[in-house]
């Protein structure tokens, strides 16, 4: 009862400052860069999943305006990542088609924005907090400079240590207050799924990195917040039973209506 109290705390206090976060941009979002480590690329890769559920969403045509990429590193922190030279790769210039050959853009690839996380307990110790801060805001205006936009991704709680939501949401939540940058409240969101069916598996046996249902609820959740999608009813389940994926799809989606 005290992990659901600290973190419903920390959405009423969020409400409180939501004049404030609402600077942060929320732009339309067609070519995504995905930057961060393992929580990402589990279960074949976090973007991929995205991916899938906006092929549900969007007419086909639409659909082929939409890319994303991931730059990961096992264990990766943010300070490990040269975001300003990822951005200036190319990355995305070319592409495999539906016959597996190689094409080339017409024209230079340009990244609208860049979701960025930190390592799983980098906001959470105190010896690595100010260098999430430092880095956030680092990237953030380094992002910008490339004419993007920068997101971040909250991770969740360990399974074992489920109280680490409070620190997580918090430090995820000032440092995009601080630096006017949406956040995607995918640990909130597993928080919520977890305070209603503790049965649920979102962790796989280290405890850490998600499950099937972990990487699908996340990918709900990215759906939803930067792409302001309702993932309620998508045809994509990613193999899930269509009760589960039902339900992590409504999770994700009440857990960014509440999210200021």
């Amino acid at each position: 009862m005290r992990r659901v109290a600290g973190w419903r705390a920390i959405l009423c206090a969020l409400a409180a400052v939501s004049a404030s976060v609402a600077t942060a941009e929320a732009p339309a979002v067609r070519n995504l860069l995905y930057v961060g480590n393992s929580f990402y690329y589990y279960n074949n890769s976090l973007h991929g999943h995205v991916n899938r559920l906006l092929t549900g969403v969007l007419p086909r045509a639409e659909r082929s305006r939409y890319q994303s990429y991931s730059v990961t590193i096992s264990g990766g922190h943010l300070k490990w990542h040269d975001v300003g030279a990822y951005l200036d790769a190319g990355i995305g210039s070319s592409a495999f088609n539906e016959n597996n050959e190689v094409v080339t853009a017409a024209e230079p690839f340009r990244f609208d924005a860049v979701m960025m996380m930190d390592c799983s307990r980098c906001p959470y110790d105190e010896a690595t907090r100010p260098v999430f801060h430092q880095y956030v805001k680092k990237h953030a205006a380094t992002i910008r400079g490339k004419g993007a936009t920068p997101f971040l991704f909250m991770t969740w709680a360990y399974a074992d240590k489920p109280e680490m939501i409070d620190v997580l949401a918090r430090e995820y939540v000032q440092a995009g207050k601080d630096n006017a940058i949406a956040v995607v409240p995918a640990g909130l969101a597993f928080a919520k799924a977890l305070e209603r069916r503790p049965d649920i598996r979102l962790h796989v046996a280290d405890r850490r990195h998600p499950s099937l249902e972990g990487t699908y609820l996340a990918a709900c959740t990215v759906l939803a917040s930067v792409y302001g999608r309702n993932p309620v009813g998508n045809s994509y389940t990613a193999g899930l039973a269509p009760e589960t994926a039902a339900y992590l799809q409504q999770i994700a989606w009440e857990t960014v209506r509440a999210f200021p």
